[in-house]
């Protein structure tokens, strides 16, 4: 068993930033994580995923803009959003790949 805990959400105005975080109750060392997100109507979808060896895989909607890291002393795993556009306003997720351990999601929107 294991909790997860997103933060960093908010409101920001379309080309702004945010840094998501997703803490962990124990060591994620040994896993894969994955950051997805869901629109209003929308079904979720995957975001962003690393690699216990630290590779990362993205949608294409946000190749180039988002970067997934881990750090593995802290348990915890970020996604870095730059460029945001109103098409990523959704609650965020992160989830231990594999596992059916989810974070209850922070917001995300996109506006001016």
């Amino acid at each position: 068993q294991v909790q997860l805990v997103e933060s960093g959400g908010g409101l920001v105005q379309p080309g702004g930033s945010l840094r998501l975080s997703c803490a962990a109750s124990r060591s994620i060392v040994f896993n894969a994580m994955d950051w997805y997100r869901q629109a209003p109507g929308k079904q979720r979808e995957l975001v962003a995923q690393i690699t216990v060896g630290g590779v990362a895989n993205y949608a294409g909607s946000v190749k180039g803009r988002f970067t997934i890291s881990k750090d593995n002393s802290k348990n915890t795993v970020y996604l870095q959003m730059n460029n945001l556009k109103p098409e990523d306003t959704a609650v965020y997720y992160c989830r231990m790949s594999g596992k059916d351990y989810w974070g209850q999601g922070t917001q995300v929107t996109v506006s001016s």
